[in-house]
């Protein structure tokens, strides 16, 4: 591979915004932002607006809608006159 062309592989903290879930894993995305881990290390912080700790589909908090419903006002609507 030749060097100087890919990014630089660290460990990062993502940080769950709206759950306050940290968690630590491997990324090359750039931040500006630090953190000190809780093995007392500083890592780059990268925030992030939804992960699986606030995710309905992953909390169990989802809702299912019915289609039934829905199929027979759509047949309603548009069914051959």
């Amino acid at each position: 591979m030749k060097k100087g062309i890919h990014p630089e592989y660290r460990e990062v903290v993502f940080q769950d915004l709206s759950s306050d879930f940290k968690f630590l894993t491997r990324s090359s995305i750039e931040t500006s932002e630090n953190i000190e881990w809780e093995d007392g290390n500083t890592y780059p912080l990268v925030k992030v607006e939804i992960s699986s700790a606030s995710h309905p589909f992953y909390t169990g908090k989802n809702t299912f809608v019915s289609r039934a419903g829905r199929v027979e006002k759509f047949n309603q609507r548009y069914k051959k006159k």
